[in-house]
């Protein structure tokens, strides 16, 4: 995890898709560019079964979409980011042809070694500054989940899940311990 320009200079969205295509995975989080290193095998593995079963439950059935990195997310001018997994519901009208603009339904994130503070801390703040109902830290080391549900006062909730994990305001349920059965 690296922040790559000035941070007295704002970068936009307008820059962000000047970016090259490197293979790397670049976002802006309030102006400053961070660019993170292609994931690890456990990390899109767990990805990948949560990916698997939300879809089964809200997309197959036609209540939303359910998107994977790499989706470019703008939740403004300042803050475009790449998150692991985007849930968007049909009421939500914010997904247009090149991005999302505007806040998800549920945004989930797995952590690596190079983006654990980063995916904790920096992307926790701005995913609560947009108030994104929802937000899973996925921890695949420690197989665990952390829960974050906006509350009515604007502030996350945390719960800790290690079996199975379900939505706050979508009908899904995530059955953990089949998604760590599956890591190396």
């Amino acid at each position: 995890m690296s922040t790559v320009n000035d941070p007295k200079t704002k970068l936009t969205y307008d820059d962000y898709v000047l970016i090259p295509n490197d293979g790397n995975r670049h976002e802006i989080i309030d102006g400053c560019h961070y660019m993170n290193p292609a994931p690890h095998p456990n990390h899109q593995t767990a990805s990948r079964f949560i990916q698997h079963q939300l879809m089964n439950q809200i997309e197959i059935p036609g209540l939303g979409q359910v998107f994977n990195a790499p989706c470019d997310v703008q939740l403004s001018d300042y803050d475009v980011v790449q998150p692991d997994l985007v849930i968007v519901l049909k009421t939500t009208d914010i997904v247009i042809e090149t991005r999302i603009r505007g806040v998800p339904d549920l945004v989930v994130e797995v952590l690596s070694p190079s983006t654990r503070k980063y995916d904790q801390e920096v992307k926790k703040q701005l995913y609560l500054k947009h108030q994104i109902p929802e937000y899973w830290i996925v921890d695949s080391k420690s197989r665990t989940v952390e829960r974050n549900v906006l509350n009515k006062h604007g502030e996350f909730v945390a719960t800790v899940c290690s079996k199975t994990i379900s939505c706050e305001h979508i009908d899904a349920r995530v059955d953990l311990e089949f998604v760590w059965n599956r890591l190396s």
